[in-house]
């Protein structure tokens, strides 16, 4: 230790020594040309002497070893410690001992060194008149440095080069030390209109920016003093930035930018030469900190700060001069570089992904990776809002950049193990890339026909595509290319994503640019319609940010792609609906109206309601009075049946008006019926109350109106229908009074009093004409006839009490079972209403014989029904078997089940009938209709919520004495509260009464019951309500502490 430290001493010594031999040099006018020195250091009686040997050839030895074979010319001075010479002297030969060859021993670096601590004593004082000998030293030393560490680093670490590495190393922070003080020292003084000093100060930030970069990317191999020499790095760069700011506050820019388009004569020479100058300095500085950001980003994170300040910088520079700095700066490079980086880092990661077995990624190793693509992302952003023209010349690199991501972000969502990823990916990287594209759209800088020629490249039709969906889809999304992006399936979902992004952020762009995406609405729709793009709008929940309350705090949850779309559509219909663009978002509703798809029709059709439900009124009868003048338009030339254009024109306006007011649907009602008795009336009449025309909605006066038309044209139809000339209305639709009455009863409870039985008539009429057709077209319409017919009788119960009812059940029979018409596949079309017609049949009174033919038909029809076993007809069937079951007197209801009944079979096998399944089946059902008869809260219901109280005493039983001590204080407080409570007497004699009251009412119920002729509806509702007041009047008797 005692060795080493004497060595240090010597070792600083002998650098004071060489300081002061130079300053005595300068004295004396020693001529320094073609110099190659060589100091040799000598202590002797306390007193410092410097031998100096020049040599006008190279002369190259080493300390202690003074062996010469040439003339040499020897000095020999002595001098005190606190020597300085004038600064005149050093600014007229501190570049002259700088030699520009690289060195060949460690004696130059050692003469450098001193000549750096030399200049550097002079940092504070003012150099004002010297400052470009001052650069053009450090320009000199910035160059030799750069090819003496080219030089270091590629010669062998043998033993005799490591000393003069180790001096060369410290020589090496030395120059940034002092390059960094030079970038300070030139802050200090005003931006000097001398052009040669601009050369020298611009050649000085050049080659140390240079010198900085080649020592950062050599910074791993530079083992010694790499901490050191990083940390040194990053001061100079941070120079460089505080410089070029003070630089550029010091420039009029207004007048640059002014005379930078007027003629030359009228510019100030002087400010148009320092602004060159400050640009020149600054785009030198911006340049080389981009290629060092892109150096950083490569390393792989151990140039973390390195990274952070180069592009930090970038950004900041840029958004001094107000623009100015895009004339000689190629802006869009370095944001197609900073996409390119964010890209990267998401091709390799979606690479990994895909092809490794999948493993569920957590939310924290996904930020870990999207963090630095957030970092480039948000750098971009910032330039592209500063310099929108010159980023518009990359609109597609950066438009791809932002489709990239969010159809990155969709893959992700398939994907169980990834979601976590999606959901990170959502959260950091989505929004900020969808700022690049909205920093182009919502700048004033672009011209509103580049805005368009972004939306129409982004949003124009698809075209084919080479790459296939599959497992493979994350990989191809990062490999797709400006040329290709219109024919990429993997990018479809993503453009979508991004158009419903440009709908919700609407409110924030201009007026134009809403009405270009208004007239974009239609490739939304066209897009959806791919096969694999709307089964995945069905099915795919993505990740989506929402403020969430008044704390406005952003929240992550899931949402259905296809709720997303209508969100997304309705909200850009409120921003839109007081602009220009409210005429076009209403045209395309119109114009699709009657999409052919259906996922497109839905859609549509869900726009329209919100608009009915949230518009104003005048808007709304605007719409209607649309749709009811198509309405009336194609009633005259289309037929109510068979998917029509009028049928599916009806449906829709029938759904839009259960969202209206009562006036809306009288408005409509008087519209397109009224008075009017005219075929094509009654035609736009049928097709409304087929399609659930809600009738329950209109005012009192035009309810009764039109029950009473319905009605009325019902039994004018019933008087005319045996006549000889048939009634055909005008569009060719007969029998449509049958129809209407049948679409009413589905929404309104009619009293037709048919006491003539002339529906049980018509019925058995329409079956004899049905089994006499003899074309398809008759037989078809006699077939729906048929049906609607049965739907009636199913709701007109008195009917079932009639002697008419036994021809119906025969005809029925012989019709479905044993006739010549039991194979005719349209009156599969018939078995739903027959079914309800079957459900009736329990009202009537039944012979369990063999003998009766009544009862044989009805065994036989509800065999037919059980044994249907398509899904939706074994529903039905147990439905009405059920209903009826639950009302009849028979009590051999196994007459009435087939052997082979659907619900007999295995479910699994479904080979195997067993009669007890069939019976258990129906057991559950009636157990579920006659809970929800006796009362509101089904009582299986009840059962299962004893069950979980039973279990949640089982849980609670872990701290029995603390509850039970609880429970006896709870006790004791009752009591106190009983005690202070005294209600007046009438209160408890009053719900007394009411007690007695429900006993009475009870008694009668029962009474009703029993009584056949009764309408099993009004037993229903009275036992409902009776129920419900039961409740209220036992918790008002608890209250009252009644009994």
């Amino acid at each position: 230790m005692v060795q080493s430290s004497r060595k240090n001493g010597k070792k600083k010594d002998d650098e004071n020594t060489v300081e002061k031999a130079i300053y005595i040099l300068w004295e004396h006018g020693v001529p320094f040309p073609h110099v190659q020195g060589f100091i040799a250091i000598y202590h002797n009686f306390g007193s410092y002497y410097a031998l100096i040997i020049l040599n006008l050839k190279r002369c190259i030895t080493r300390f202690n070893n003074m062996d010469f074979d040439c003339p040499v010319k020897v000095y020999v001075v002595e001098f005190g410690h606190n020597y300085r010479p004038e600064l005149s002297e050093f600014k007229c030969r501190a570049q002259i001992f700088w030699e520009d060859f690289t060195c060949l021993d460690v004696s130059q670096c050692t003469l450098n060194k001193t000549i750096l601590h030399v200049a550097a004593k002079y940092a504070d004082s003012d150099i004002s008149q010297c400052l470009g000998h001052f650069l053009a030293l450090g320009t000199k030393a910035s160059i030799w440095s750069r090819k003496h560490l080219k030089m270091t680093l590629m010669s062998t670490e043998d033993s005799q080069e490591e000393e003069h590495s180790s001096v060369f190393f410290q020589l090496l922070l030395d120059v940034l030390s002092f390059s960094a003080s030079s970038f300070s020292i030139l802050a200090r003084y005003p931006v000097s209109i001398s052009k040669e000093l601009m050369v020298i100060a611009e050649n000085f930030v050049l080659e140390l920016l240079n010198l900085t970069k080649d020592s950062i990317s050599e910074i791993k191999r530079i083992i010694s003093c790499g901490s050191e020499l990083l940390k040194l790095a990053q001061s100079v760069l941070d120079a460089a930035i505080r410089l070029c700011k003070v630089y550029c506050t010091s420039v009029k820019w207004d007048l640059y930018n002014t005379d930078t388009n007027e003629d030359q004569s009228t510019t100030n020479c002087e400010e148009a030469e320092l602004a060159n100058h400050v640009v020149n300095i600054t785009k030198c500085t911006v340049e080389k900190l981009s290629e060092l950001g892109v150096l950083a980003a490569n390393d792989g994170g151990s140039l973390v700060s390195v990274l952070n300040l180069s592009w930090k910088g970038v950004v900041t520079l840029l958004q001094l001069g107000k623009g100015s700095l895009a004339v000689k700066i190629n802006i869009s490079d370095i944001i197609l570089t900073l996409i390119s980086l964010a890209n990267e880092p998401l091709k390799c990661v979606a690479e990994t992904w895909s092809s490794s077995p999948k493993k569920k990624i957590s939310v924290i190793e996904a930020k870990r990776i999207f963090l630095p693509v957030k970092f480039y992302l948000i750098n971009a952003v910032r330039i592209i809002s500063h310099y929108p023209s010159q980023a518009f010349s990359r609109y597609k690199d950066i438009t791809i950049c932002t489709l990239m991501i969010s159809s990155f972000r969709i893959s992700l969502s398939r994907e169980e193990e990834l979601k976590s990823a999606s959901e990170a990916l959502a959260e950091l990287l989505e929004p900020t890339s969808f700022h690049l594209l909205n920093s182009l759209l919502n700048s004033a800088q672009v011209k509103h026909e580049q805005k368009f020629e972004i939306l129409n490249w982004l949003f124009s039709d698809v075209g084919n595509s080479d790459f296939a969906s599959g497992p493979d889809l994350m990989d191809t999304i990062f490999s797709v290319s400006c040329e290709g992006m219109h024919g990429a399936r993997s990018l479809l979902l993503g453009r979508i994503a991004l158009f419903l992004n440009l709908l919700k952020s609407a409110a924030d762009l201009v007026d134009e640019l809403r009405l270009g995406i208004s007239r974009k609405l239609k490739w939304v729709l066209d897009t959806i319609i791919e096969e694999d793009v709307y089964s995945s709008i069905l099915v795919l929940e993505v990740p989506l940010l929402y403020n969430s309350g008044q704390s406005k705090t952003q929240e992550l949850a899931y949402q259905p792609m296809f709720s997303s779309i209508l969100i997304a559509l309705k909200t850009f219909m409120i921003v839109v609906s007081s602009t220009h663009a409210w005429g076009e978002t209403v045209s395309f509703l119109l114009e699709n109206f009657l999409h052919p798809h259906f996922l497109c029709r839905e859609i549509v059709m869900e726009l329209f309601c919100f608009m009915v439900r949230h518009g104003e009124t005048e808007l709304v009868n605007e719409i209607i009075d649309t749709l009811c003048s198509l309405l009336r338009f194609v009633a005259s030339s289309e037929s109510v049946f068979d998917g029509s254009v009028l049928q599916k024109i009806a449906r829709s306006i029938c759904m839009l008006l259960t969202y209206g007011s009562q006036s809306l649907v009288d408005r409509v009602y008087n519209s397109l019926i009224g008075s009017n008795r005219s075929n094509l009336s009654s035609s736009i009449f049928m097709a409304l109350l087929m399609e659930e025309f809600p009738l329950n909605l209109l005012s009192d006066k035009v309810k009764s109106m039109a029950t009473q038309r319905i009605v009325s044209e019902y039994f004018d139809f019933l008087e005319e229908f045996d006549d000889e000339s048939l009634k055909v209305c005008g569009s060719g639709v007969f029998g449509w009074p049958l129809f209407a009455l049948s679409a009413a009863l589905r929404s309104l409870q009619l009293n037709i009093s048919d006491t003539d039985m002339k529906t049980l008539k018509l019925l058995v009429s329409i079956i004899c004409k049905y089994r006499k057709a003899t074309d398809n077209s008759t037989k078809d319409h006699y077939c729906k006839l048929l049906n609607e017919t049965l739907g009636i009788i199913s709701n007109m119960k008195h009917l079932y009490t009639s002697d008419e009812i036994e021809p119906v059940i025969l005809e029925l029979r012989n019709l479905f079972i044993s006739g010549p018409t039991i194979t005719d596949s349209k009156l599969f079309e018939c078995k739903p209403n027959l079914a309800l017609f079957m459900a009736g049949l329990g009202h009537i009174e039944l012979t369990e014989s063999d003998h009766s033919s009544k009862s044989s038909a009805i065994w036989e029809l509800y065999h037919m029904l059980l044994k249907e076993r398509h899904w939706a007809f074994v529903h039905l069937a147990i439905s009405a078997f059920g209903y009826f079951a639950a009302r009849t007197s028979c009590n051999e209801l196994w007459r009435f089940v087939p052997q082979d009944a659907a619900l007999s079979y295995d479910s699994e096998s479904g080979s195997e009938a067993n009669e007890e399944r069939f019976m258990n089946e129906l057991k559950g059902f009636l157990e579920k209709e006659m809970a929800i008869i006796a009362k509101p809260e089904s009582c299986q219901l009840l059962k299962e919520g004893s069950k979980l109280k039973e279990k949640v005493k089982k849980i609670g039983s872990v701290e029995v004495d603390m509850v039970c001590k609880k429970m006896e204080i709870d006790e004791e407080k009752e009591k106190q509260s009983n005690k202070r409570r005294k209600l007046p007497d009438g209160i408890s004699k009053g719900v007394e009464l009411l007690q007695t009251g429900m006993k009475v009412i009870g008694d009668g119920l029962s009474l009703l019951e029993q009584n056949q002729m009764e309408s099993a509806e009004l037993r229903d509702n009275f036992l409902t309500q009776f129920s419900r007041l039961e409740d209220v009047i036992s918790h008002l008797a608890s209250l009252a502490g009644t009994r």
